[in-house]
């Protein structure tokens, strides 16, 4: 469970930082491309640190794959953010969670115990209390094509989230600097030809950010891995997407003073409730 809770921890630090950033008004594309150039020189150094004689060419494409995944779900996360609203699309992409969870069950087998089957649904619930609890702070109104890129974002990654278990699965733990060398490099180098194309004027500050960014970004995924090589994927992914809302929420409240309302605090109630289930 180590891995799983710094798992929670570096992944509520990204949500932190990008929040911070909002505040700042920091470009998200200089951002993303700090955020990658960090995280591909640490995964390098591990990669370098851990390295083999043999590296597989299917390690090589999926992750330059997974790479250009990781991108498209930011863009796409970004436009949610721009249609629906930074904490809703947050919790669109915590709901991601029943894209692995699902595949796990159907493809790897992976069956729940009947403590784990009601924490899951207790996970599912608190997701949409905190939905409920946004959508009731959020004076606007959304239409069709805002839910459509809420949609694309838990496509997107719950897509990216289960590509990381089928790595795992088929490769094991020995490619793995590997793999996350060429995920982060790639991203980077394809957030760079979208800044170049883009023509966008470079600002220190939207890098620097995202190069501290950059390393709880590299570390989720490689605290992530490590957990999904001892537990199943259904009991990892929901602890962790509850643990990340449960940890930002408390960090919001103590860092920006965010009051919760009252379906906030039911969520908060069964979020605890589903850890410990899923936990058993």
């Amino acid at each position: 469970m180590i891995s799983v809770i710094l798992t929670i921890v570096c992944s509520s630090s990204i949500a932190l930082i990008l929040k911070h950033n909002s505040e700042k008004k920091g470009d998200p594309l200089l951002l993303l491309a700090g955020n990658y150039f960090i995280a591909s020189i640490i995964s390098g150094i591990n990669f370098y640190l851990n390295s083999t004689e043999y590296y597989s060419f299917f390690t090589f494409l999926f992750g330059a794959g997974l790479g250009a995944m990781f991108v498209f779900s930011f863009f796409a996360f970004a436009k949610a953010v721009e249609a629906a609203g930074t904490a809703l699309a947050t919790v669109s992409s915590r709901l991601s969670v029943i894209v692995p969870v699902v595949f796990s069950i159907f493809i790897y087998n992976e069956i729940p115990s009947g403590w784990q089957i009601i924490g899951i649904l207790l996970a599912i619930i608190t997701i949409i209390f905190f939905y409920l609890s946004l959508k009731t702070i959020d004076s606007g109104s959304l239409h069709a094509k805002d839910y459509l890129f809420l949609f694309i974002v838990l496509i997107g990654i719950g897509i990216n989230d289960f590509a990381l278990k089928v790595f795992q699965h088929e490769q094991g733990n020995a490619e793995e600097p590997f793999f996350l060398f060429m995920i982060f490099s790639f991203a980077f180098i394809y957030t760079v030809a979208v800044i170049i194309f883009k023509k966008i004027k470079i600002e220190r500050g939207s890098i620097l950010r995202g190069g501290l960014l950059g390393i709880p970004n590299m570390f989720s995924s490689f605290f992530l891995l490590g957990a999904l090589a001892v537990l199943p994927a259904i009991i990892v992914y929901p602890t962790v997407n509850i643990g990340v809302i449960l940890a930002t929420s408390i960090a919001a409240w103590i860092i920006w003073n965010e009051n919760v309302n009252f379906y906030g605090k039911l969520a908060l109630l069964t979020g605890i409730v589903a850890i410990v289930l899923l936990g058993m």
